[in-house]
């Protein structure tokens, strides 16, 4: 069994960008708007060296809003897949949920088995890799990241990402990070990553 780090992907890893029609920050819709935080790599190659398995677990809901084409969505998967491996970052796997219950778009417009708060994907990561959740991290800026990570039995991280800040309060994390170099530290100096295989 092998410990995991599971990773929200929007206001984690890559910054949110800002709807100039809503006026709120969403997650990128072009490749031109994908910026990952400038120590996203570092931080995401400290886990790959200390053991953990790494994998992205992304609710995408902006096709079922009618906001973006699924290819658009894809686009954006396709270039940070790139920009990751292009520095030697290798997921073992992402996982992304594109359904909402409240869309527009009626085959993607439903209460789904896989969108988090669920933890159908980490679930899904334990019977298919052998991951071991007692000894895992789930990792987001949002009370949905929390909740997922709690019922799937990891330890959770709760990144104060401040473009975030209305989708969070309900949840009590086990830690609070400022960005994930932050939440890489706890990580790191835990004391159960002795156990790691």
């Amino acid at each position: 069994m092998k410990p995991a780090v599971f990773l929200d992907r929007d206001g984690v890893i890559n910054k949110l960008v800002l709807n100039m029609v809503i006026r709120e920050y969403e997650p990128p819709h072009s490749v031109e708007d994908l910026v990952l935080f400038p120590d996203a790599i570092q931080s995401l190659r400290d886990l790959q060296d200390a053991g953990f398995a790494l994998f992205l677990v992304s609710n995408q809901p902006d096709y079922a809003k009618g906001k973006t084409t699924l290819e658009q969505i894809r686009a954006v998967h396709e270039r940070f897949d790139h920009l990751l491996k292009s520095e030697g970052i290798l997921f073992r796997d992402y996982y992304y949920c594109y359904h909402h219950p409240n869309g527009i778009v009626p085959e993607y417009s439903f209460a789904c088995e896989c969108r988090k708060p669920k933890p159908y994907f980490l679930l899904k990561a334990a019977r298919d890799y052998g991951i071991d959740l007692t000894v895992s991290w789930m990792v987001g800026d949002r009370d949905t990241d929390i909740a997922c990570g709690k019922a799937a039995g990891t330890r959770t991280i709760l990144i104060l990402e401040p473009h975030s800040a209305g989708s969070r309060g309900s949840e009590c994390p086990d830690y609070r990070a400022e960005n994930l170099m932050d939440a890489v530290r706890i990580i790191l100096r835990n004391p159960d990553k002795q156990q790691r295989v």
